[in-house]
């Protein structure tokens, strides 16, 4: 394996050398190696029901010109990170599993790790924007447009990649710092932060340091936010008059529940088991780590479609369509 000495900065690590990879080798999910090809189909499945899904959601957005509201502009905006999401890691997972072609370089490696962080990061904030629109709706119904006008809705989705930039842009450069003299092999299916750090033989409190902080600040500030929104929501539903207003404005929350929920009980459940379940074998961290990245991906599509009446209509409509073209070609 290619490697680069550090040169003036070499000093002993036990019997290793500390030296910069130019490769690391991604090695899938430790101890199920001999089940890659048959974990590749639920992989592939959901990898490719992602790709139809999100794709469709934002070609149905874009054509009909009654979706251009601020609900499905934001909802536009999670289908592409979405996309961007699955693309920037489930092709390399699924090229480990069917070809053993685990090399990555550290160029890529920390290219696939800025994506990846970073889009998270967007998510969560745009989940967080999903629910101030909510809350308007419900809240100010009247004031809706006048409040959640096209600019601000461009304006939250700038603020969006700004933060996450900003936030993410430091990791090359810390890990870049760092000195490696253990191995290069990652234990994972692709180039996470922390997986990367366990490989150096230098100091990496600032590492662990900056990722915890990270989190903190995207999960307390945006999922504090979002709970907040909701308390203010359910205030205002229980101070409606019938139950037929309440289920009606309850309605339309419930898609945006489901997009929370799935997004934010896989990185709640895997980081309890991560700090907490020291017995838990490796491979359950990395499936784990994986479900988070394919699962909110693949069901946001179904949900909105199933959830919301005008993305089912439109989606209903052009696939009647399509059946008839099919059948007057024949």
């Amino acid at each position: 394996m290619k490697q680069l000495p550090r040169g003036s900065h070499n000093r002993s690590a036990g019997n290793h050398t500390p030296w910069e990879p130019l490769v690391f080798f991604l090695s899938g999910i430790p101890g199920l190696e001999h089940a890659h090809s048959w974990i590749s189909i639920p992989f592939c499945a959901m990898f490719l029901t992602s790709l139809l899904g999100n794709g469709g959601l934002l070609y149905i957005i874009k054509t009909d010109r009654s979706l251009h509201q601020p609900m499905f502009l934001f909802l536009s905006m999670l289908s592409s990170i979405d996309l961007v999401l699955s693309l920037s890691t489930v092709p390399k997972t699924l090229s480990i599993f069917w070809f053993n072609a685990g090399e990555i370089g550290l160029v890529g490696c920390l290219v696939q790790m800025f994506f990846l962080h970073s889009f998270a990061i967007m998510e969560s904030a745009v989940l967080l924007a999903m629910s101030f629109d909510r809350y308007v709706a419900v809240c100010h119904p009247l004031r809706y447009h006048s409040i959640l006008t096209h600019s601000l809705v461009a304006k939250a989705g700038l603020v969006a990649l700004v933060r996450a930039v900003g936030l993410m842009l430091p990791l090359p450069f810390l890990l870049r710092r760092l000195s490696y003299c253990r191995s290069v092999t990652i234990a994972h299916c692709y180039c996470e932060h922390m997986a990367v750090v366990r490989l150096a033989c230098s100091d990496t409190r600032f590492n662990n340091l900056y990722g915890i902080f990270v989190a903190l600040l995207i999960v307390g500030f945006d999922l504090g936010f979002i709970v907040l929104s909701y308390a203010r929501i359910l205030r205002a539903v229980l101070s409606l008059a019938t139950k037929e207003e309440q289920h009606k404005a309850l309605g339309t929350c419930l898609s945006h529940v489901c997009a929370i929920l799935v997004f934010y009980l896989p990185v709640v459940l895997s980081s309890v088991i991560h700090r907490f379940g020291h017995q838990v074998p490796a491979y359950i961290h990395i499936l784990l780590a994986n479900f988070y990245l394919l699962f909110p991906p693949m069901m946001n599509p179904i949900i909105y479609g199933v959830q919301t009446k005008q993305i089912r209509e439109r989606a209903l409509h052009l696939f009647y369509h399509q059946k008839l073209s099919q059948k007057a070609t024949l």
